[in-house]
């Protein structure tokens, strides 16, 4: 059997593992850190489950496939919960909205908000179905490694005004401020500026629509046991501790990867689901990089990364959904700040993640878990987080007491915080950048890291950083390219 080794355990790396099993490959994953996952981590504390990564899951079909071609029931192995509401938002004002999935809901929660903008509304759905049915279903799986390939798709994009930001064109369509950022916040779930990003991101609403939003029961934590125990089942390798130092080349190919423990591994193809800048930058030699030289690398621009604060409380707050977004007094004030100044602003807006409740056992009975998502700004801003992450989770806590956790202070057991050096060192993410570089348009499609090596024609990347992007519909599409570059294993010499 010819030899895959996979670079990191993330959902992407995973995902590939997987596909190049059914490909006939003898694969062996390799993760730098004690537990698999990557961004999909956990952190387990008292009796507490936190997932450290996504928990926002949506198109439950990329993940039943994987398992189903290999032979396998996904029901055996992991059980998804559907939420709804979706997200419960909540605005600075105090009023509410409920994002769910039936439409005839959630035209009612449009009518109650802003009357006018209902019809509004049913226009930019019906744009954001015809994004989905190009940008997604035409485009997400497919590689764009030439740029012919984004020639093909320039008058699609053109058409349905992809030029424009998702911000702009759901202001096309929506008058309300407050619906406004309601329906253009989910770009921040892939890293991008909702005011900036290309339009073709809209694409997200649609897909939630289509497929919903769901939970994994026992959190996200439990997929990736799922998929830890598939590649088992099926004779893969995977190894914890194994952080990759070199990938050894002989001409345009990859031969060996090295890890700091000075354990070498043969391969005949490697997919790297580790940052693409890291891998070029630091395990591969500069004088065989025609494409990715350093100040090529350098001159990438970086997604904003994270502040998130895991906690839990010995009170019950069963009036909450599972997803909040708590808006703050600025929107594009804010976002300014995140990814153009890259300052630290007094104020925020934030996710607030109640697993608890959808599914109790992620805490001791009668005590909640939660973590709470501020986004901020990379590690090329001159923050001192050592200095600013207590202060910082403080002052979330207080805003978080006075708008949806009465009580907080009094009942809080469990408590800890990670930042943008937890993104950079423990992840190993460039800058600190929660999702990877920016889904700017001239970072997307055709623009981002190819899936495909163009220095090293076996050496293949999954992820975030890649086509089509971040989030978890993104990462697996980005291993189902693979299917249509990497050949079968028999078929190599």
């Amino acid at each position: 059997m010819k030899k895959a080794v996979v670079i990191g355990s993330g959902f992407g790396g995973l995902a590939s593992a997987v596909r190049l099993i059914r490909k006939g490959y003898e694969v062996t994953v390799l993760e730098a850190r004690d537990q698999i996952g990557g961004r999909a981590g956990v952190f387990k504390e008292q009796g507490f489950i936190f997932d450290a990564g996504p928990t926002v899951i949506t198109a439950p079909y990329l993940l039943n496939e994987l398992f189903e071609m290999l032979g396998e029931d996904p029901k055996e192995f992991f059980t998804l919960l559907p939420i709804d509401p979706f997200y419960r938002i909540q605005f600075y004002d105090g009023s509410t909205f409920d994002y769910v999935g039936d439409e005839e809901r959630l035209i009612d929660n449009i009518q109650r908000l802003s009357p006018r903008d209902v019809d509004g509304y049913r226009k930019l759905a019906k744009h954001a179905r015809d994004i989905f049915d190009v940008g997604y279903t035409q485009l997400a799986d497919e590689p764009f490694d030439t740029f012919v390939s984004m020639l093909r798709a320039a008058p699609d994009m053109i058409r349905l005004q992809n030029y424009r930001s998702v911000y702009s064109l759901v202001s096309k369509y929506i008058e309300d401020p407050r619906l406004r950022q309601a329906f253009s916040f989910e770009p921040l779930l892939v890293g991008g500026n909702p005011t900036k990003i290309t339009s073709i991101y809209l694409l997200i609403h649609w897909l939630e629509r289509k497929w919903g939003v769901h939970f994994v029961k026992g959190g996200t934590t439990a997929l990736v046991q799922a998929f830890d125990k598939l590649l088992k089942r099926h004779g893969a390798q995977v190894l914890t501790n194994a952080s990759v130092e070199r990938i050894e080349t002989r001409g345009d190919k990859v031969k060996r990867v090295w890890t700091r423990e000075g354990r070498c591994y043969e391969a005949d193809v490697v997919v790297s689901n580790a940052d693409p800048v890291r891998v070029y930058r630091d395990m591969l030699p500069e004088h065989h990089r025609r494409k990715h030289s350093n100040g090529a690398l350098s001159r990438k621009t970086h997604s904003m990364s994270l502040f998130v604060a895991y906690f839990g409380t010995k009170k019950l707050y069963p009036e909450l959904a599972h997803h909040t977004i708590l808006l703050g007094p600025r929107y594009q004030g804010l976002l300014g700040d995140i990814f153009d100044r890259k300052v630290l602003a007094d104020d925020f807006s934030l996710y607030l993640h109640a697993p608890t409740r959808t599914d109790p056992g992620m805490a001791p009975e009668g005590h909640e878990a939660f973590y709470v998502l501020s986004p901020v700004p990379n590690n090329k801003s001159s923050i001192n987080w050592q200095y600013e992450g207590e202060r910082y989770k403080e002052k979330i806590y207080r805003f978080l007491e006075e708008r949806a956790l009465p009580g907080l202070a009094e009942n809080l057991t469990v408590d800890f915080h990670v930042d943008p050096n937890y993104f950079e060192q423990d992840l190993q993410s460039e800058h600190g950048a929660a999702f990877g570089i920016e889904p700017s348009f001239r970072q997307s499609a055709y623009f981002r890291f190819h899936n495909q090596s163009e220095d090293f024609e076996n050496l293949y990347f999954v992820g975030a950083n890649t086509h089509p992007g971040a989030g978890v519909p993104g990462v697996l599409c980005s291993a189902k390219v693979l299917e249509k570059i990497i050949p079968e294993s028999r078929a190599l010499s």
